[in-house]
């Protein structure tokens, strides 16, 4: 049973910073999904990857991973770059 975790980032449709300070930890898949003949939908017999548990802060959510044993696989925050422009920059 492996796990990543991570911080969430804005989508790009997003201009505000809601929720972006949590730490999520997600557990991988463990099987593949096949398709169900009656409907067509995937699915699988794996419920570990319909878990997310959410932290605040990174050391919480590896802590927790320590605790019970989950090997886990830390992807970093890439850093935040701001475009600052002022609306004129548009008619230069």
């Amino acid at each position: 049973m492996s796990a990543r975790i991570y911080q969430i980032q804005k989508n790009a449709m997003q201009s505000g910073k809601a929720l972006t300070h949590k730490w999520v930890l997600e557990f991988a898949q463990a099987e593949a999904k096949t398709p169900d003949p009656l409907t067509g939908w995937a699915g699988s017999g794996d419920t570990q990857s319909q878990v997310k548990l959410t932290f605040a802060t990174q050391d919480a959510a590896i802590a927790y991973a320590d605790k019970y044993g989950i090997a886990y696989t830390l992807i970093p925050t890439p850093p935040k770059t701001l475009k600052i422009q002022a609306y004129a920059d548009n008619f230069r």
